[in-house]
């Protein structure tokens, strides 16, 4: 089996951006690649802010910082960025016609040892396997947070090799992450969909008007004691994600949900990641010591 060495991450948003920092962090040599220059700068901004947190919580040490950057590059090279690359973590926009365009490319490009693994949040990796010319070599490998939630899903579909799920297991566990085996394709993993269920409850709650969207979540926060509710969950996941989840479903409730998700969206307001969704950040109502108040 062989051995993991150097990692390309396709796509530089925030988890993608993470999971290569965790990467580096766990003394890989990684690159990111993006089409976009300034999804690369704000790639290395979203870095500086992960690893002064990691440095407080004494994740990391404060002069250990230089090191860890110094095994990143960013690049908007296809070819230059998968020379060298052992895995490929795919985080890319959430649709099927682009992640399918990215792996026909990176299929054709990258070299014969190169293991694809998909960060999808719903799709399955059976969607891109054959198009990236080696589906034996293919599987879903979904992180989470990466340094608060350190599950990482591994995923195989019916024609992945043994094998890589075998090292994936390893590669996560050197990634400080926790690998759990989906057996089979499942839409949504495990997390991912029992999460929508709880999200798509509320959202139900909501477009049949039985109670507000602060309501909601107290009532959720309260019950069970968490620091926010489904609406700040889907802040924290991003709106136009979920839009993209429910958009498709042909019941009548997701549809009403989609619907609600995309007035918000049609505003600009996609969540904690643009300054306001259902709350207003960087400090939403539902971190205020006030908000459960009886």
């Amino acid at each position: 089996m062989q051995e993991i060495k150097n990692v390309l991450i396709l796509g530089a948003g925030t988890l993608g951006s993470r999971i290569g920092l965790q990467a580096a962090i766990s003394k890989y040599s990684v690159t990111v690649y993006d089409i976009h220059e300034i999804a690369l700068e704000q790639s290395l901004k979203v870095m500086h802010k992960v690893l002064k947190y990691a440095a407080k919580q004494g994740m990391i040490k404060e002069e250990d910082k230089p090191s860890i950057l110094g095994r990143i590059k960013f690049t908007t090279n296809p070819s230059e960025a998968v020379k060298d690359a052992d895995i490929i973590s795919e985080s890319v926009t959430e649709e099927v016609s682009i992640k399918q365009k990215v792996w026909k490319q990176f299929g054709e490009l990258a070299p014969p040892q190169t293991i694809f693994t998909t960060n999808t949040s719903y799709l399955l990796p059976s969607q891109f396997a054959t198009i990236s010319g080696r589906p034996e070599k293919f599987c879903a490998f979904h992180f989470h947070d990466v340094f608060t939630a350190r599950v990482v899903d591994i995923m195989p579909h019916p024609g992945t090799d043994p094998e890589i799920v075998s090292l994936l297991f390893d590669f996560g566990k050197r990634l400080n992450q926790v690998p759990v085996f989906v057996k089979r394709e499942s839409p949504g993993y495990m997390f991912n969909f029992m999460l929508m269920a709880l999200i798509g409850a509320a959202g139900k709650l909501k477009t049949s008007d039985v109670g507000s969207i602060e309501d909601i979540d107290k009532s959720w926060m309260v019950n069970f004691n968490m620091p926010m509710g489904p609406f700040g969950i889907l802040d924290n996941v991003g709106l136009d994600t979920a839009w993209r989840v429910t958009k498709d479903r042909s019941d009548s409730s997701s549809r009403a949900f989609a619907e609600l998700l995309k007035r918000y969206i049609d505003q600009g307001k996609l969540g904690e990641k643009s300054g306001e969704g259902f709350y207003k950040y960087p400090n939403p109502a539902y971190k205020n010591s006030n908000f459960l108040v009886g």
